[in-house]
């Protein structure tokens, strides 16, 4: 018996070292699963596969001193129209490149930075320090909830990072449960239907797709702002 329970406690302790990428592929009819893109994981949503997550090594690149030029971050935020009062949600915020830009905006509001990454939400934490901005609340995000209560959120804003989620459908339903009745999801992303944009293909996303997901989550297009060089800033509400 002695030898047993040692065997059940060692296999035990291994698999709270290696969980395995089995438990991913539990029976679930919103994923399927098989081989694609390099740059994809191998699960498919709705006909998409999703990408990989860009990691924590590539901060620099969020913060590139070329990314106004290429994206026209000012004419995003523009859109977004931000009242001195909102409450915003950056999902996958990154190094906060947008996180600052709206903390300005909002500035009787609060903005949420969430992201998944621990490198990430450091980041963003030393600068909100070194520079006291008060109204911004970092959050570690999970992989199904953005981990913010519900009816808190005017507006929500996803930049190149949706396509990234490895649970799209659990993450839509979080983020419609976070959003105040009349409150908006503005997501960016690069366009799939433009073969001109120098983006990998599993990191754009066309319209058509992005309304077929929204649409299942309950979420309709309200209109998409063609005024970004290279991506689609397409407005979303609640059903």
């Amino acid at each position: 018996m002695k030898k047993v329970a040692q065997t059940i406690f060692l296999l035990s302790t291994l698999l709270s070292w290696f969980p395995g990428t089995g438990q991913d592929k539990t029976p679930n009819t919103n994923y399927t699963y098989k081989k694609g893109d390099p740059s994809g994981i191998g699960k498919w949503y709705m006909g998409r596969e999703i990408a990989h997550v860009m990691g924590y090594q590539r901060m620099q690149w969020l913060d590139r001193p070329e990314r106004e030029e290429e994206e026209n971050t000012t004419t995003l935020l523009m859109n977004m129209e931000i009242e001195p009062q909102d409450n915003i949600a950056d999902i996958g915020a990154g190094s906060g490149y947008h996180v600052f830009k709206m903390a300005k905006l909002a500035r009787n509001g609060l903005i949420y930075a969430v992201d998944i990454q621990d490198e990430m939400l450091e980041e963003i934490n030393s600068r909100k320090e070194r520079d006291q901005i008060k109204n911004v609340r970092v959050i570690k995000g999970g992989e199904k909830s953005i981990n913010i209560a519900e009816n808190s959120l005017d507006k929500v804003l996803m930049v190149d990072v949706y396509h990234e989620f490895k649970y799209p459908a659990e993450m839509l339903a979080s983020i419609k449960k976070a959003l105040k009745p009349q409150g908006k999801l503005f997501l960016i992303e690069y366009r799939g239907e433009d073969k001109s944009v120098p983006i990998k293909k599993l990191h754009k996303m066309t319209e058509a797709q992005a309304i077929k997901e929204m649409k299942a989550a309950g979420i309709k297009l309200l209109r998409n702002i063609d005024n970004l060089p290279w991506q689609h800033c397409m407005i979303f509400v609640k059903n």
